[in-house]
């Protein structure tokens, strides 16, 4: 057997090397393909996210085309407010003017005294005396003579001389007697009923607790009296309530600076009304 047969016999892959370059480039095919797949994939996934952006840039410019009007309603909106601010604080200056006239109307008649207003009383008819002559009985205006006139309406001025003395001594027993039923008598109480405006400082204010705090005030002539909660405005009430009060015990002035020592509720008071009992 020669060696050519031999070789023949035997069993050699003599192609082996073309094999593995065609195994190589079928790999390296199979692999590209993979990586171009995987760079159209990222290219797909830019472009989504390019046109989402696009999209939602369009949504904005539209949205803000739509609500194109909402700021000129939001301009009404606020020149209606300054509208209703102006004039709420006209009624405020309004009761402020008010408010400081009555004080100097109060203040006057507290400083000045109460002077009997001098009554016209119709000439008494002619009283006859002893001599015979007529006396016209005198109308006077002060004080002392009206209270002489409330003694004894029937009292006589007899005019003869013999008599002057005891007239005189019994018109000063009636007036002493007088001035002592008088000086038994209480004197009368002045009284005034006051109508307080109590604000809090906004809408969240416990109003009921505000009302307590304004009750838990307690003095000697004080007698509170009805409530009531009235809108002043962008949801805040405020707190109208009225009391009685003795004028030589309790002023004004007193009940301001003790509800406004409650500056947890109370932003201020104002007296409403003033009115004398």
């Amino acid at each position: 057997m020669t060696s050519v047969g031999f070789l023949v016999q035997e069993k050699i892959w003599f192609d082996k090397l073309l094999y593995d370059e065609a195994e190589r480039r079928f790999h390296e095919r199979v692999n590209g393909s993979s990586h171009r797949t995987q760079a159209a994939v990222s290219a797909n996934s830019i472009l989504q996210d390019i046109a989402r952006a696009r999209e939602n840039i369009q949504k904005s410019l539209a949205g803000s085309c739509s609500g194109a009007a909402d700021p000129e309603e939001l301009v009404s909106r606020i020149k209606g407010l300054e509208l209703e601010n102006r004039s709420l604080n006209a009624v405020v200056d309004d009761l402020r003017a008010a408010l400081a006239k009555l004080e100097c109307r109060v203040a006057a008649l507290e400083k000045s005294p109460m002077t009997p207003t001098p009554s016209l009383a119709a000439p008494a008819p002619p009283v006859p005396h002893t001599n015979g002559a007529a006396v016209q009985q005198k109308c006077s205006a002060s004080p002392k003579e009206e209270e002489e006139d409330d003694v004894d309406d029937d009292f006589e001025l007899f005019g003869s001389d013999e008599d002057d003395e005891e007239a005189e001594r019994l018109k000063e027993q009636r007036l002493k007697a007088y001035a002592e039923k008088k000086s038994q008598k209480p004197g009368v109480i002045a009284k005034s009923s006051i109508l307080l405006d109590v604000k809090p400082w906004d809408d969240e204010t416990d109003m009921a607790k505000l009302e307590a705090c304004v009750r838990s005030v307690q003095a000697d002539g004080l007698l509170w009296g009805t409530s009531k909660l009235v809108a002043v405005g962008y949801g805040i009430k405020k707190l109208q309530i009225a009391c009685v009060v003795e004028d030589d015990k309790v002023g004004t002035d007193m009940l301001e600076e003790e509800i406004t020592k409650f500056e947890e509720f109370v932003q201020s008071v104002d007296v409403a009304a003033f009115n004398k009992i």
